[in-house]
Formats: C-alpha cells, structure tokens, sequence
C-alpha cells in the first residue's frame, strides 16, 4: 500500500484556510473534511453504502471500543477494519483517550500508560503508547492517533501541566513504535485553555515528524469563543504542511471558523445524534421534526437538499416514524444529517477558492441564530 501524504492545492489569501488533498491506502481524500463518527465500526443507523453515495471517503472509529468488544483479533482476522465494517475508503481511528477519561469508571494514568476498568463489563485493561499503536495497525487503519492524556479543559492547571508533559512522552514512544509505513500517525495537543502551555505543546508536537496533528481537549464543554480562540492561537505553531485536525467538533459555525483559522479536518458525534433526537440541519438553521407544526406539513425537510430522505419523505411523514418510534425514523433523519454535512464542507471549499469564507459564516451566523426551534415547543 502506498504511504500517506498531504498536498496544499489553494491557500486563501484572506485569512487561514487552505485546501489539500490526503492520499491513503484506500483512496484519496480532500480537504477540509468532515468524518463522520463510527464509533464501533458503524456509523449509526446507517449502511456504509450510504455513506459512499453520500460521498463521504473519510470516517472515524474508536480504538477503544473496538479494543473491547470485539477486539483486535477479530478484526484482524477479517482483513482488518475496512473488511470487517464492509467500508473501502480510508479510516481514521483514535487512540481512545478521550474516551478512557469520559467512559471508564476507574482510570489511573501511570508513567508507562493509562490503567482502567471496562465501561462494558468492569474488566481491568492497560494502554498504553506502544499497545495503542500496535492495535490501529492491527485493524489496518490508515490513520492513527497517538495515545494522548486527555483531561477536560476546565481542569486546573496542575492537571493540564501533567497532561502535556505525560503526552509529550507518550508521542516520542508512540513514533517508535510503529512498525505500518503506510498508516499516517498524528500527534496531539494538548494544554488545556492555557496560551503559554498550548504554544509550549504544540511546539513539541509539531517537532516530531508527525503525519499530522491534532488539537484535542476541547469542545468538552467550554464556550464557543474560548475553542476558537485556542485554535487561532496553535493553528499558526503547527506544520503548514501537515494535516490539522480539530478532534470532536463541530457545528457548522464552528467548522467554518476553524477553517479561516487553518483547520483541514474535523469528526463529530453532533450530526447523527442530534438526528436520532429529532433535530435536522439545513441551510436556514436547525429544524426540529419534534414538533407539532409538522404534523400535516406535506413539504420535505429542505426542498433543495438532494439526499433521499428530503427526495422522498414529507416533514410529516419523518414526524410521524420519530414519534412512532420507528427505527427507520433513525436512518432518514441521519442520512439528511449526513447529506447537510457533505454539502457544508463542499460549499466551504468553494468558499477557500473564492475567499468567500466571511460571506458563508455570516449567513450560517445568521441562519443559526434565528433557528431557534425551542427544544419546549408543543411536540404532542
């Protein structure tokens, strides 16, 4: 298989974004990108073909649950991840920090790796940097995070400061240990909200000979502004030609800012779960199929939207299988959700040909701020 690599095609003069496009072992992939989350080796609620027709070349899967359940060996054995969740385009696949420290009810990070208990059954298990990497190159990832120490971003510093220092250690150990050419290893920054231990980290990181890096820690609660002020702050200190990935974002307001800041690659949960919950992106705001008033509306969801879910289904239909409690209800909202996303990133990089970026965020600002669609509204 051939060796990952990034290549700029255009920068926008007016601020920080640029496109590129990544190749990997299972296809090429432009940017900026948005990868759907795949946690368990499936995208909720939806087929990988779906994915493909809704042009999507780029998803991410989690290290540590597919660690736990069904484990290594079992991927492996199919002919890795790709096989195994029946998806031939490229896969990302985190290290699992995150999820140790929001998932596992006991966890003690150690010099040498992070100690926790199973969220799934209570079962002891050990990562650490060397294990982390070895397990990605088992499902054939094409790229892998580093195993990262990461504490929320309102941790006091002392936490932050060892969260650094510990990940900075666990970078240099997670380079040696791979043994893959052909799968890209980003690092990660990390350094709380804290400018002086951000610009320290990502110093550090960027030095490495990484494939790409990351900005982790945040969207974990924090407000938007202090996110995107993280983000305008390491964004210039990383690699200008490396991949920048902002881990765990976004909404479209977010994504677009991340990208004038410099930011080539994002994954969120937010787009599918907020459609299992009833809520739909669309180019005027967010639209809660919850409510009353769409009880007889014959329209789609967004006339314009070619995905199939607004090609064949009335607002009123959609309505009726959410409150039905109909399975199907999950796929159509989901694959519309999808379908925004895809059609989001495409109008951004035309946005970066044009340098029309500012343009594209005031219309989101103002679509976004005027959807109010009160979650309390009447939804009998």
């Amino acid at each position: 298989m051939k060796r990952f690599s990034f290549e700029i095609i255009h920068d926008d003069p007016t601020c920080g974004a640029r496109l590129g496009i990544m190749k990997t072992g299972h296809g090429d992939v432009e940017t900026p990108v948005f990868m759907p989350v795949g946690t368990q080796g499936t995208v909720k609620a939806v087929l990988p073909e779906m994915l493909t027709q809704a042009g999507y070349r780029l998803i991410l899967a989690n290290t540590y649950h597919l660690v736990l359940r069904p484990g290594v060996e079992i991927i492996r054995r199919h002919g890795g991840l790709h096989k195994f969740m029946n998806f031939p385009f490229a896969i990302l696949t985190d290290s699992g920090g995150f999820q140790v420290y929001s998932l596992a009810s006991l966890k003690e990070v150690e010099e040498d790796g992070v100690l926790f208990r199973s969220h799934i059954d209570g079962s002891l298990w050990k990562f650490t940097p060397e294990s982390v990497v070895e397990a990605q190159e088992g499902f054939g990832s094409d790229i892998a995070m580093m195993l990262d120490v990461c504490p929320p971003s309102t941790a006091p510093r002392h936490e932050i400061e060892m969260a650094v220092e510990r990940t900075t250690a666990w970078a240099k150990r997670a380079l040696k240990a791979r043994k893959r050419e052909d799968m890209a290893l980003f690092g990660i920054v990390q350094g709380g909200l804290f400018e002086d231990l951000r610009l320290k980290h990502a110093r550090e990181i960027a030095s490495m000979g990484f494939d790409g890096i990351a900005i982790g820690g945040l969207s974990v609660g924090e407000p938007q502004d202090e996110m995107i002020k993280v983000v305008n702050m390491v964004a210039p200190h990383l690699p200008k030609d490396k991949p920048r990935y902002l881990m765990g974002v976004g909404t479209p307001v977010e994504m677009v800012k991340a990208v004038m800041a410099g930011i080539d690659m994002f994954d969120c949960v937010f787009p599918t779960r907020a459609a299992r919950n009833g809520l739909l992106f669309t180019w005027n705001g967010r639209m809660n199929i919850k409510n009353q008033r769409f009880k007889e509306d014959t329209n789609p969801v967004d006339p314009a939207c070619q995905c199939p879910t607004c090609k064949g289904y009335s607002r009123a239909y959609l309505r009726h299988v959410y409150q039905a409690k109909e399975i199907i209800a999950n796929t159509l909202l989901t694959l519309h959700n999808l379908y925004f996303f895809q059609d989001l990133v495409q109008q951004i990089r035309r946005a970066v040909e044009r340098s029309s970026l500012a343009l594209l965020l005031e219309k989101l600002e103002k679509a976004y701020a005027q959807s109010t669609e009160s979650q309390d509204e009447e939804t009998s």
